[in-house]
């Protein structure tokens, strides 16, 4: 990144006087200070700025049903929902809101600046942590002194930042079968417990749900608690199949 690049984003040493501008779901639109900001409930609002959707387009926007939240949150494209898709399966997240506000800025040649994040996301250790989806090959040299402000400023908030791509094609597979059984329908309690027992030692998936009752009413128990992390299984390496190794983790499979 050039000076002149990070001049014109701002840059670490100009990013006093951010403003954070949002929608308050009771109160409307509000714009304050950044310190101010920390403790603010930022999973709860509204989104900044709509989702735009026209003939022609090359993005495909949506809603995103939030299995941990029961709320739909929106996306901007496939790579923004797979993204997501990604932070509902993970037991760490408790709840995400999309384009939740626009950070306001003045750069050092005095333009004013602004962004919007894709998503905050409230981890359940009660931390939020700021997030742009971006695929690697479409960021040029603004877009990274963008990024940078950016991150110095979720710092200053005390939130973490992260810029993320494209999810590795064989996790996006797996999460997207495990997706179809993130509704709360299919955590039954007893089938649970017995999968949790069978799986204290790994195993093969089929086999294990066979030793617990018929296939067709227990697998998509297990697929279940895959997604929820209460069973963990290889989603990185291979597509989940009859043979896959699954565990029991110890967590709870609560929706």
């Amino acid at each position: 990144m050039t000076a002149e690049l990070a001049a014109w984003a701002g840059g670490p040493a100009a990013c006093a006087g951010v403003e954070v501008e949002y929608v308050d779901p009771d109160r409307g639109r509000e714009r304050r200070p950044l310190a101010a900001c920390w403790s603010a409930r930022f999973e709860r609002v509204s989104p900044v700025r709509g989702f735009a959707s026209f003939p022609g387009q090359r993005n495909w926007p949506g809603w995103w049903w939030f299995s941990r939240t029961g709320e739909h949150v929106g996306y901007e494209s496939w790579v923004e929902r797979d993204v997501l898709m990604a932070l509902d399966a993970d037991p760490g997240v408790e709840a995400v809101a999309s384009q939740p506000m626009w950070l306001h800025w003045v750069s050092e040649s005095g333009k004013a600046r602004r962004h919007a994040p894709d998503f905050f996301v409230r981890r359940a250790d009660g931390t939020g942590v700021l997030i742009d989806v971006r695929p690697d090959n479409r960021i040029c040299d603004a877009d990274s002194a963008v990024f940078a402000a950016t991150a110095v400023m979720a710092g200053q908030a005390g939130w973490a930042y992260d810029r993320v791509g494209e999810l590795p094609a064989v996790r996006a597979a797996n999460l997207r079968w495990l997706a179809g059984y993130r509704h709360p329908r299919f955590a039954r309690a007893a089938v649970m417990a017995d999968l949790a027992e069978v799986f204290a030692e790994p195993g093969p998936l089929r086999a294990g749900a066979a030793a617990v009752g018929h296939p067709l009413a227990v697998l998509p128990v297990l697929f279940a608690m895959l997604w929820r992390g209460a069973l963990a299984a290889d989603l990185d390496s291979r597509v989940l199949d009859s043979a896959s190794t699954v565990r029991a983790t110890g967590e709870r499979a609560s929706s």
